[in-house]
Parts: C-alpha cells; sequence; structure tokens
C-alpha cells in the first residue's frame, strides 16, 4: 500500500496519521470515514487514477484500450488448474454469448485483467493462457462486444506489473475450488488496495470473510466439505447439459470459434473438463459464480455503497500483517 499505491496511502495517513505504516491495525481508524460522503469520493478518485495509470500502461503493452471508468475486475496468480482461470474464461464466454444474442442487454461494462505465470512444462496451464488470448482477441475485437465488455492478458506477471495492477482493481477474483488453496496473500493485498474480493471459501478468504463479514465480499461455489461429498457421483457432463449457458460456452470452444485457424487446440481443455472428471469442478461452480457476478454488476452501479465496503475491507486488512502473525506464533 505505501510503496505501490502513494495516493491512497496520503490519504490514509491525511485521514488517521502515519501510525498504520508500522501497526496496520490502527487501519481500523477508517471506520468512522464510512459515512464522510466527501472522504468516499476523494478515496473513489484515487482509484480512478490507478485505473488511468494501468489502462495506460495495457495501451502501452498490447495495445488494448480499455476505459478507466469500466469495472476492472481482475485475477493475477500464478496459473493453475486449481486455481481456475478457466473458471473465469468461461464466464467471460458466457458474457460474449449473451451480448452477441443482444447487444443492448444491460450490463455494466467491465474489463477482466489477468497475468500469471506457468511452470515451463505445465502443458495444460499454457493451453489455458492460450485460451485467454483468443477470447481476448475475440471480444476485443467485436464491436458489438467491446463497448461493454474487454479481456486482457498481461505478459511477463512480477512484482512491478503488480505494483501496478493491484492498486487499480475493483475486484479481486480468488476462485480456487474451496480445500485446494493454502493460503496465499495475493488476496492480502488487494483487499488493503481497497479491491472486493469474489471468492470461494478457501485459502485466506476465508479469513478475509470473518475480519470482514460476508455481506463486504461475494462468496460463492461449493464449500470444500460440498466438494468432498459430490466428487463421488459428480458427473461433468450431466451438470453442463442441464444449463444452456454452460453448454453453449463449451460448445463455442468444441466449435473451434476461438481457433478457425487451428481446429482442435482447445479439445485437450474440454476433455479435461467433460471426459477426465473436471478434477477442479469448474462446471459445479460455474452457475454460481454467473449468479455472483451478477450481485457484483448490481452493487457497482450503487458507487457510494461500492466504495463502503472497499473502504471496510482496507479498515479490516490489518489482521493479515507480519506482525501480527509473529506476535501470535510467538
Amino acid at each position: 500500500l505505501l510503496k505501490a499505491n502513494p495516493g491512497l496511502a496520503a490519504l490514509v495517513t491525511e485521514a488517521i496519521g502515519p501510525g498504520w505504516i508500522t501497526r496496520l491495525d490502527e487501519l481500523r481508524a477508517l471506520e468512522p470515514f464510512l459515512d464522510d460522503e466527501a472522504f468516499l469520493l476523494r478515496f473513489r478518485a484515487v482509484k480512478q487514477a490507478c485505473k488511468k495509470a494501468l489502462a495506460a500502461h495495457i495501451q502501452a503493452e498490447v495495445g488494448i484500450p480499455v476505459p478507466p471508468d469500466f469495472l476492472f475486475d481482475v485475477q493475477v496468480k500464478r496459473l493453475h488448474e486449481y486455481k481456475r482461470q478457466l473458471l473465469l474464461v468461461l464466464y467471460v464466454i458466457v458474457l460474449y454469448n449473451r451480448l452477441r444474442a443482444n447487444p443492448k442487454m444491460d450490463l455494466q461494462p467491465r474489463a477482466f485483467i489477468l497475468a500469471a505465470k506457468a511452470a515451463p512444462g505445465y502443458v495444460m496451464a499454457k493451453r489455458i493462457i492460450r485460451l485467454i488470448h483468443a477470447v481476448a482477441e475475440r471480444v476485443n475485437g467485436d464491436p458489438a462486444v467491446s463497448r461493454k465488455l474487454r479481456l486482457v492478458f498481461l505478459p511477463d506477471y512480477r512484482v512491478s506489473l503488480a505494483e501496478k495492477i493491484i492498486p487499480a482493481a475493483n475486484v479481486s477474483e480468488q476462485i480456487s475450488l474451496a480445500g485446494t488453496e493454502a493460503s496465499g496473500t495475493g488476496n492480502m493485498k488487494l483487499m488493503l488496495n481497497g479491491a472486493l474480493t469474489v471468492g470461494t471459501l478457501d485459502g485466506a478468504t476465508v479469513e478475509i470473510s470473518e475480519e470482514v463479514g460476508r455481506e463486504n465480499l461475494f462468496l460463492f461455489g461449493l464449500t470444500a466439505e460440498e466438494a468432498d461429498q459430490r466428487r463421488p457421483t459428480y458427473n461433468p457432463r450431466e451438470t453442463a447439459a442441464a444449463d444452456p449457458e454452460i453448454q453453449a460456452a463449451l460448445e463455442r470452444i468444441r466449435r473451434n470459434d476461438f481457433s478457425p485457424d487451428r481446429p482442435g487446440e482447445f479439445d485437450p481443455i474440454l476433455s479435461a473438463l467433460l471426459d477426465h472428471g473436471d478434477r477442479y469442478m469448474l462446471l459445479a461452480d460455474l452457475r454460481s459464480y454467473i449468479e455472483i457476478q451478477e450481485r457484483v454488476d448490481a452493487l457497482y452501479r450503487r458507487p457510494l455503497e461500492w466504495d463502503r465496503k472497499a473502504l471496510l475491507n482496507i479498515a479490516r486488512a490489518g489482521a493479515f500483517s507480519a506482525d501480527r502473525t509473529i506476535h501470535q506464533y510467538a
């Protein structure tokens, strides 16, 4: 927060003094500002400046224009099947299908911004990255769709890039299958910079929900216990067949819509989902994910309410300080 987001750090220091820099739990002193409309407007202006800076970086880096007034929905982390970047891509395809069917549909304009690295030998992860690029090319190049939807994958994910993305995020995607993530810290950094979490009850998202209250983030999907109970009888093909929107999204991939000159390129992804058991239960959670994203869409249209929740997330981030952890262990 101090190094990567000087605008927000200055606003916080002006409001509550500099003590938070070394005693992060002092951020709780921000809570009286939750009902201060003038402060919330300044808070929003800081976020908007970060979004403009990231939009300029995206334009310079990959040549994709992203309007800063779009909702910035961010998933930045190692590319791994259990982290389910593929779940996000399937949702983007669902939105793409909706906009193709009805370009005038009422949708909060949104930019999905991803960055990730994958181990050199991790073939499926590399293939998912290729699918993200292929879907992005189609989405961003379709005038009927790109007015309300953009998809960006930024190369070479690293600390200096994270320092540009995290301050600009409105939404933090923490969507691993419950029971598979140990406890990453990316969700804490995004929370600390005023992003609202869309997540499963997995990893540190469990602790975030305990700190801020479930009403101040967007939880969806199976719990770890539910996933364990469902797995023995889970049939992903039946699950997909029972949901026309999910079926249509998968069908677009099967028909090579995103790889017309490379037919079959993404068949192994479909095969992993439909023929090999969908190990990380994406299709089981996708409808729940679509529904929670509709709640995100609705809340973002109420700026003061959104900003209150974002500021509360920052105010409650002190529990995630390494100092607190060491005191507890010691």
